[in-house]
């Protein structure tokens, strides 16, 4: 009874915890590895092999961070370039619907944090009014979110997702591939017909990240929360495997539309684990990934681009409950069909 409260007010913390605690909030990454090694510890499963993993587990996300987080920014003169080009020759609805798709596709691989990085860039360049920007922006993170949930490079949940379920790479990709690429062109497609409405006199955005950032704050930001993820996971593992192979699928999947406010790596660490059959799997990750669009805390491209194009958290709302609802709705059927 004492570990089951235990574990509830663990999760009850991280949840709420960087969002409503507003220093939490400021260190996310620092509290993540904190609360981790303190759950492991607690938990007693503070061991040898946990900590390897930690040590670990981080490092391939963290270098994908690192490696196209510096390409992107000394190729962006040539990107900048290369917009400008295009947004000539083809209709700006369609060059941001090929984009979304394009980034979509690349997420898992170049990371969404770097995706997110390219798509805004692009959109600044257009100069769309405000009434165009904000919807394009929040149906390509959208998008984007949903296509990297396929790899460890995608979303940083899936390392630890992944080493609890002693699975390869592309485990993912043949679990969730024809869902994400379904759901992918969805969140896409409204692109292509709203109305769009430019803005000429617009100034363009001139602000780069700093290589400071780039190669050193950012990658250290991401190795911590990743580690953080890996000891929180392993510490609660035990308990949870108790619980959660017995709750349904549908149940798993509604109850996953908590990621609309959570960083969904946090929910996919804590939640996916190997007592859960593939279809409970599947049924909670396309729960997460769908909702993690609905909101700015969502997801990190959706963090990214607000930051980026000084989206507010309502503005984000009205734009992504529209999408995510039938989104989620659609999916659910797909998903009760399956099962």
């Amino acid at each position: 009874m004492t570990t089951a409260i235990l574990v509830a007010l663990i999760i009850v913390l991280v949840l709420l915890g960087p969002i409503f605690i507003r220093p939490i909030e400021q260190n996310v990454e620092l509290f993540f590895l904190a609360i981790g090694l303190l759950t492991a510890f607690f938990a007693k499963q503070l061991n040898r092999e946990l900590l390897q993993a930690a040590v670990a587990e981080p490092l391939s996300f963290t270098i994908a961070v690192l490696v196209f987080g510096a390409a992107f920014r000394l190729s962006r003169k040539h990107l900048d370039q290369f917009f400008a080009r295009l947004t000539l020759l083809i209709e700006p609805r369609t060059t941001c619907f090929g984009l979304t798709i394009a980034l979509a596709a690349l997420a898992p691989i170049i990371t969404p944090v770097v995706a997110a990085l390219v798509l805004v860039e692009a959109i600044a360049l257009l100069r769309f009014a405000r009434s165009t920007e904000i919807p394009i922006t929040v149906l390509g993170c959208f998008a984007i979110g949903f296509g990297s949930g396929l790899t460890p490079l995608g979303m940083p949940g899936i390392a630890v997702v992944l080493r609890s379920l002693h699975a390869n790479f592309w485990y993912l990709t043949g679990l969730l591939g024809p869902f994400v690429a379904v759901g992918v062109i969805l969140a896409a497609a409204p692109i292509l017909v709203l109305p769009v409405t430019l803005n000429m006199g617009a100034e363009l955005p001139r602000s780069k990240d700093s290589w400071k950032v780039v190669a050193l704050v950012r990658p250290l930001k991401v190795y911590s929360f990743i580690a953080g993820l890996v000891a929180l996971s392993g510490g609660l593992r035990p308990a949870l495997d108790t619980y959660l192979h017995r709750v349904p699928e549908a149940f798993l999947f509604w109850l996953n539309t908590l990621s609309a406010v959570v960083n969904n790596s946090t929910l996919a660490a804590i939640e996916i684990g190997p007592t859960l059959n593939p279809a409970q799997q599947r049924a909670a990750l396309l729960g997460l990934l769908i909702s993690g669009g609905i909101l700015v805390t969502g997801n990190l491209p959706n963090i990214v681009a607000a930051a980026r194009l000084g989206i507010g958290s309502r503005e984000w709302a009205r734009v992504g409950l529209y999408i995510g609802i039938p989104l989620l709705l659609f999916c659910f059927l797909v998903v009760l069909w399956i099962g």
